[in-house]
């Protein structure tokens, strides 16, 4: 068997270089050994001019919202400071860029150790880059499609032959057909279907590229405020503890003096009322504190029973004094999920021209060279040769309405594709302006909580030595012990909720965490 191997490129217009199709075909070879190729050779040069054209709307990503701020208000060169821990201002450094390893910022290595953790083995992680991988082979596969489908092909037939098909009397056979050949096939892209196909995919996994950008921003938030929660939380029951102690001894010098007959059994009923209630307070908070730690053993990727982490208090956190607040005309650019609906859209775009190609003619070229033989050493030898060389062309007449619909249906996707992206960007820039209005008024807060603390304490000694001396009465006393619970509770409160909205705007900023550059900037 002759198998013929003249083969020369046929490249479709505005591929790059290094994609043009290792196709080779003997119809533009004018000394290949086939006759009547020259038939041919019109119809395949117009295909060829037409194998340039991409029908579809080329994408472009919609414009970034024209403001040069986040909030209605011009945002202030710092926030307000208050004398308390984690009073210090906040500076709003605009136009800076938003590190990538963000949580460092509040310099607690056991805090930046939980991140790291949970970024090297939470099962999220694993799957997203599972999905990204996945996306890239499949954009790969469809790659494919640019390239002539080459099959070899070897086997037997064993057939017997009727009288009337062999002209003989009584039939011809049985006898068997040994045949080898190797066929080439190839569906020229004349419209683009290919490509945007292509496109469409490399648009998907660009969105998983940024569902995994996504998945390393919400984890990585989701540990630091887990984190500063269970300190705030263990930080709420030390205080109530030590407030605890202080209503006991309250509550054994009102038993004492109840017993000499200096005080009613009223305030001895009051004091165990007030203690009682006050240890009510502790399941609750308890259970808060193992079901954080539960959740963090998850996003750590570890079970609780297997869960190992150092003590974290808000005193070894330190507030980020100085925040980058990125442009708004990059959030686009730094938001993940901005960047995942950019490739949906993308993606959506390109399909309208696969299923615009659809309703176009298709031009297919074949061609097999093989031999045929009755025996098997006669196979390979002179004159069992054969070849076949076929130009298909097919138009698409009536389906029903199905290729119509399905461009309808792929125009209306790019609709949808359109508005959910408009809606994720006012939904981001919502974020963005939610976390710096709530850094403002967390300092105010702070600041009010601050002084209602140091009044409290104040207020409580003066209370406590009046009463001693017989001044006041004890119920006046548990007032003052409850203003101060009440007071030291809400600071910690503060506190945590300032340290938590600063990880909030870092993490709305779009966290600095990016990815390689989109497989999609690299096209077809």
């Amino acid at each position: 068997m002759h198998i013929y191997t003249r083969w020369y490129a046929i490249v479709p217009a505005r591929l790059p270089p290094a994609q043009a199709i290792a196709l080779s075909s003997p119809l533009t070879d004018p000394t290949f050994p086939l006759p009547g190729t020259r038939r041919l050779a019109p119809a395949l040069l117009l295909a060829l001019a037409l194998a340039g054209c991409a029908v579809g709307p080329d994408y472009h990503r919609p414009d970034a919202p024209a403001v040069d701020r986040y909030t209605a208000q011009p945002l202030p060169a710092a926030t307000a400071s208050a004398r308390a821990a984690d009073g210090d201002a906040q500076r709003f450094l605009q136009g800076r860029a938003v590190p990538a390893q963000w949580w460092a910022a509040f310099g607690n290595a056991e805090l930046s150790r939980r991140v790291d953790a949970a970024l090297a083995h939470s099962p999220t992680i694993a799957s997203a880059q599972a999905a990204l991988r996945q996306a890239q082979e499949t954009a790969n596969a469809v790659r494919g499609g640019l390239f002539p489908a080459v099959d070899a092909a070897a086997g037997g037939t064993r057939e017997r032959q009727s009288a009337t098909a062999s002209g003989t009397a009584g039939g011809r056979g049985p006898f068997t057909v040994y045949n080898a050949s190797v066929s080439v096939g190839y569906t020229l892209d004349l419209f683009g279907g290919v490509r945007r196909g292509i496109e469409a995919q490399l648009a998907q996994a660009d969105y998983q590229r940024a569902q995994l950008d996504t998945t390393y921003l919400t984890l990585a938030a989701n540990v630091v405020t887990a984190s500063l929660r269970e300190a705030s939380l263990r930080e709420q029951l030390r205080a109530t503890e030590d407030i605890l102690e202080i209503q006991r001894k309250s509550l054994q010098i009102a038993e004492q003096q109840q017993r000499i007959g200096a005080k009613s059994l009223s305030d001895t009923l009051a004091a165990r009322t007030q203690l009682a209630t006050t240890e009510a307070t502790l399941p609750p908070l308890r259970a808060q504190l193992a079901a954080t730690r539960n959740q963090l053993a998850t996003y750590l990727g570890t079970t609780p029973a297997e869960l190992a982490l150092s003590p974290l208090t808000l005193d070894a956190i330190r507030l980020p004094q100085d925040i980058p607040v990125s442009l708004p005309s990059t959030l686009v650019d730094q938001r993940p999920d901005i960047r995942a609906a950019s490739a949906q859209l993308h993606a959506a775009s390109a399909g309208v021209g696969v299923a615009t190609a659809a309703m176009l003619p298709q031009i297919t070229l074949s061609a097999s060279a093989g031999s045929q033989a009755l025996s098997g050493g006669d196979l390979f030898s002179a004159g069992s040769g054969a070849w076949s060389l076929g130009l298909g062309l097919t138009q698409p007449l009536f389906h029903g309405g199905e290729l119509l619909h399905k461009k309808r249906a792929a125009q209306a996707g790019l609709d949808k594709a359109l508005a959910d992206w408009k809606q994720t960007v006012l939904v981001a820039f919502q974020n963005v302006a939610d976390a710096l209005q709530a850094l403002q008024f967390d300092a105010q807060g702070l600041a009010a909580q601050a002084v209602a603390e140091s009044a409290a304490t104040q207020q409580l000694q003066l209370t406590r030595r009046q009463y001693q001396l017989g001044s006041t009465g004890y119920i006046n006393l548990l007032d003052a012990q409850r203003s101060y619970q009440q007071a030291r509770i809400g600071l910690i409160q503060a506190r945590a909720a300032r340290l938590a909205d600063t990880a909030a705007l870092y993490a709305a900023l779009g966290g600095g965490w990016r990815s390689d550059t989109p497989v999609a900037a690299r096209q077809p």
